[in-house]
């Protein structure tokens, strides 16, 4: 009986561990697959072309430029490839500015005819229009050739943008950088700071003094980001704007000032357990050759304990990676490179939380937040397979 019991319980693990292990896989498939699509879609937003008169020697136009083209931060063809020629800038909205409603029709059924007639006019005009009214018999206009979206304006891009028309802006390097920025900046604060508690609990203080601090350090683990985010909004964002004289408080220091707090319970901890394992004999070898305490714990304890120290700091960086709600308050949410610590930034997680309830399913938004994810994921996978390596050379 007691063999049947256990071989039933051996089942039951063996059935959880693969399910768990098949959920696992298809989300990561899930992701992949939803990322990967971003790459198959158009430049120009769908359903829509540029259009430009058939003298214009320019063919296509890629999102960063047309962007500029659109926002009038070029107003000359000769700028982008073509002749010398100022740039017109027309979208279909404008339509009622130069037809009235009667040369266009009750249901716009002569705004092919309109468009070709703007189109044929006006030698340096980009018209961005609906397709269906781009075409036909007789029309006098060219179509900019449309490309798919690159990895190298994904990835290399520094202007995230993904709203904008008529080619939204999917750069990924202010949101890299920015998660990095604040996340290395997070490390360095609560690094000293950590390796002293930790030095101090493992090796100076009493035991009953170790027996209040560790709960009280692990309860920390336990907080909700939010209220991390809270303390950050409330308290650490006015300080910071009344010490470096902000216009504004939120900024990557503020947000790093708050992961700093939120990765010091792990960094304690975890590098407290490695001290603690130090065997005895080497403190006592130590000690009874003449070294004094702190000798000991600089020459002895913490190089026999730098494996679990690594891994420590490896974790801690983990954890300010993932981190979303208390970074997206107090870091101003601005997706742009940083140059400066107290200039605001936006990070991968947050504008995952931020943007993807906003964003129509399938559509090129979408798939970039997916994308994101897919970028978080090998930061992640790069994280842990360190803690991996760094746990497997300790032991």
């Amino acid at each position: 009986m007691k063999k049947v019991f256990e071989k039933i319980i051996s089942g039951i693990i063996t059935c959880s561990g693969f399910l768990t292990s098949v959920v696992i896989l298809l989300i990561v498939v899930f992701l992949f697959s939803e990322g990967l699509g971003l790459f198959s879609q158009k430049t120009i937003e769908e359903g829509y072309t540029l259009v430009v008169n058939k003298s214009n020697p320019v063919e296509e136009l890629n999102a960063k430029q047309i962007k500029e083209v659109f926002d009038e931060d070029v107003t000359n063809w000769e700028e982008v490839g073509g002749k010398p020629e100022p740039i017109m800038v027309f979208r279909f909205e404008d339509m009622q500015k130069y037809f009235s409603e009667e040369e266009l029709g009750p249901n716009y059924e002569n705004a092919t005819a309109c468009i070709n007639s703007l189109v044929e006019k006006n030698p340096g005009i980009v018209a961005f229009v609906p397709e269906e009214f781009a075409g036909g018999d007789g029309f006098c206009g060219k179509r900019l050739k449309d490309h798919t979206i690159s990895a190298g304006e994904v990835f290399g891009g520094n202007e995230w943008f993904p709203t904008a028309t008529p080619a939204a802006q999917f750069g990924f390097m202010p949101l890299i950088l920015g998660t990095v920025w604040v996340t290395v900046f997070a490390i360095l604060f609560a690094l000293p700071f950590g390796l002293s508690v930790a030095i101090y609990m493992s090796e100076v203080s009493s035991a009953r003094m170790r027996a209040i601090l560790k709960p009280v350090i692990e309860l920390l683990n336990g907080i909700p980001s939010v209220v991390y985010g809270f303390f950050g909004l409330i308290v650490v964002v006015p300080l910071l704007q009344d010490v470096f004289g902000l216009p504004v408080g939120e900024s990557g220091l503020a947000g790093a000032i708050v992961l700093a707090i939120m990765a010091l319970p792990t960094i304690i901890t975890v590098s407290q357990d490695a001290m603690q394992n130090c065997p005895r004999s080497q403190r006592e070898a130590s000690l009874a050759l003449g070294a004094s305490k702190w000798q000991t714990i600089y020459k002895v304890v913490m190089p026999y304990s730098i494996s679990g120290i690594t891994s420590a700091v490896v974790l801690g960086i983990g954890r300010a990676f993932g981190e979303t709600m208390a970074v997206l308050m107090v870091t101003g949410n601005a997706a742009v490179i940083p140059l400066s610590i107290t200039d605001p930034l936006r990070t991968i997680p947050a504008t995952i939380a931020a943007e993807l309830g906003e964003a129509p399913a399938g559509g090129p938004h979408y798939q970039s937040l997916f994308l994101l994810g897919v970028v978080l994921f090998f930061i992640t996978l790069i994280i842990n397979s360190s803690v991996e390596y760094i746990s497997s050379k300790n032991k």
